[in-house]
């Protein structure tokens, strides 16, 4: 079962990016906008500790 919702999944996310490239560009952009913010606060975090 699991199997088959992988592909489901992969099969979903590859006809996201077909029909909406700029929609999916645009979610990418973000989630590693987001990392990128993580990153950063973690960065100043342990900055701070030493």
């Amino acid at each position: 079962m699991k199997k088959y919702l992988t592909w489901a999944l992969i099969a979903f996310v590859v006809f996201y990016v077909i029909s909406s490239p700029e929609g999916a560009a645009g979610f990418v952009r973000g989630a590693l906008g987001g990392l990128a913010g993580a990153g950063e606060s973690l960065s100043r975090f342990v900055n701070a500790l030493s």
